[in-house]
């Protein structure tokens, strides 16, 4: 599984999709977190996000894992190289080159920051402080959000020579000023300007008459000019919906300027409209073809693979439909082929869930799942539970087992994610229950594990387990009740209910008029709440 986020990570970062590369790798970096190439990769995404101290706090911890891997010292290169730190840059490349004295990566980093002067200004021309004065301060707090101008400053704080260079804009002397403290915009210190004085007025010339426009048509040949005429004719019958007498246009044009792709694409409109999902991919493909062969607008190529895409798509074969439509972005990027894409994503996600699906292969891998169990090797253990999940995942008892794996493993967090689904799927699953109950009291959280049991008690009030648990539970709850008052205050959802000034006046009511109360469990929400503060050992009802 860490392996396919990190393939997702590397397809997003190729696409330019920073956040999106980063939340991948560091979904990967829980599952595994003693991979070096991951805190690799994710150190890159930083770094192309611009986020250069979190890309080398990742590079350090690279080579903290892995110390003789040359890329971590490239990565770590870089990232101080981009902070500023042209000397640490410098002995980062060198440190690395120690174990691949011919990597021609750390080479060019080198040489890249031995040829770059070091910044007058020091090591780190804009430290932290600097940029949080530039949010603060209200001359430049817009320009925090202006992408294009932190890339600009970025790259003055690597190449001191191009703040030189950009000296001239007053974004950069206004930024200037505040982050290092000195005047660089003269007595005025506000980054708009006076007006100029406006220049005095012109003398009315009469308007030179333009000359007269050529019409479209004057620039085409006869054959075009026919081929045109029989475009428009198909164009109106398809309207229509006269499908069959729109083709016959369409193929008169084509007969007539076959060099022209449009006529081609209008061909396959008409074939999605008659559901002919395979004649239309056909004559797409023709028309990409023709309009490669003649230079077409990249939009019609777009076009042409798009409406590919759309036919895939109805013939339910979403993975060439995403093959097309990338295609087609390929061409011309659009956010609404990018939408698609996205769905069809989830589309063929689901398909490769249902697809794995085997019932009778998750109970091999729950078996060998209870055999590892059973020699205490509960991580080993929890692999062939969570496969036989991902076999068959509308099975209980699957995450019920792999449950027990992980209160062995003192994973109280992800058992109880798990006991959760169990008794989602099966509501009347004992053992889940009572599952629940035993990992809410190893989380000291007596109240919620007392609901657990008394759920368990519902399905079967002579289980022995249950009982027990309940009984543990009630002592818990009773014998400390400052600490239980304690524990309860610092849950956060019942800090909400005692600050709402609804529920104090409920609360108030129900004290002194104690049939209040069968008024307020009518409203759901509010008997949720009181049910909560019940729960949780604040309030009592005799």
């Amino acid at each position: 599984m860490a392996l396919d986020l990190k393939e997702k990570g590397n397809a997003a970062l190729a696409m330019g999709n920073y956040e999106e590369a980063i939340l991948d790798y560091t979904q990967a970096i829980a599952l595994d977190p003693n991979n070096h190439v991951l805190y690799s990769n994710r150190s890159a995404a930083y770094a192309k996000q611009g986020n250069y101290q979190n890309a080398l706090e990742d590079a350090e911890k690279t080579l903290s894992i892995k110390p003789d891997w040359p890329k971590g010292y490239s990565r770590k290169g870089t990232a101080l190289s981009f902070l500023g730190r042209k000397d640490d840059a410098a002995k980062a490349y060198e440190e690395g080159l120690k174990f691949d004295p011919s990597n021609q990566q750390l080479l060019d980093g080198l040489k890249e920051v031995k040829q770059t002067p070091q910044s007058p200004f020091g090591s780190n021309m804009f430290p932290a402080e600097a940029f949080l004065k530039l949010a603060q301060d209200p001359r430049t707090k817009d320009l925090i959000n202006d992408q294009q101008f932190m890339s600009l400053l970025m790259e003055c704080q690597r190449d001191p020579q191009k703040l030189i260079m950009n000296m001239q804009d007053p974004r950069i002397s206004a930024a200037l000023s505040v982050m290092m403290g000195i005047n660089l915009m003269g007595d005025d210190d506000k980054m708009d300007t006076e007006p100029s004085p406006p220049p005095p007025p012109k003398q009315k010339r009469e308007p030179t008459p333009p000359p007269p426009e050529k019409s479209e048509d004057e620039s085409l040949t006869e054959e075009q000019k026919e081929a045109k005429k029989e475009k428009d004719l198909g164009n109106e019958e398809y309207k229509k919906k006269n499908f069959e007498s729109a083709l016959a246009h369409y193929n008169k044009a084509i007969e007539l300027e076959p060099t022209n792709m449009t006529f081609y694409n209008n061909v396959a409109a008409v074939y999605f409209e008659q559901k002919e999902y395979k004649k239309c991919i056909e004559q797409c493909e023709k028309a990409v073809e023709v309009g490669r062969e003649n230079r077409a607008d990249f939009k019609l190529i777009a076009k042409a693979f798009s409406r590919i895409g759309n036919a895939y798509k109805k013939l339910e074969d979403y993975k060439s439909a995403r093959t097309y439509f990338q295609k087609s972005m390929s061409e011309h990027r659009t956010p609404e082929v990018k939408t698609i894409i996205s769905e069809l994503e989830k589309k063929i996600k689901e398909e490769d869930r249902k697809a794995y699906v085997d019932p009778v292969k998750a109970e091999e891998a729950k078996e060998k799942g209870n055999e590892f169990f059973n020699k205490g090797q509960f991580a080993d253990a929890v692999k062939f539970y969570s496969e036989a999940i991902l076999r068959n995942p509308d099975e209980p008892k699957y995450y019920s087992n792999r449950a027990a794996c992980y209160t062995k493993l003192a994973a109280f967090d992800l058992g109880l994610k798990d006991c959760e689904k169990c008794v989602e799927l099966d509501p009347k699953f004992l053992k889940g229950w009572i599952r629940k109950g035993k990992i809410l009291q190893g989380m000291q959280q007596s109240s919620k594990a007392l609901s657990a049991y008394q759920k368990a008690l519902e399905i079967d009030s002579s289980n022995t387990e249950a009982l027990e648990g309940y009984r543990s539970c009630s002592i818990a709850a009773n014998s400390d009740p400052e600490e239980m008052r304690k524990r309860a205050m610092a849950d956060p959802e019942v800090q909400d209910i005692i600050r709402d000034p609804a529920m104090r006046l409920i609360l108030e009511q129900m004290q002194n008029d104690p049939k209040a109360l069968s008024d307020h469990l009518k409203n759901p929400e509010i008997a949720s709440k009181i049910q909560k503060l019940i729960e949780s050992g604040l309030i009592a009802i005799r």
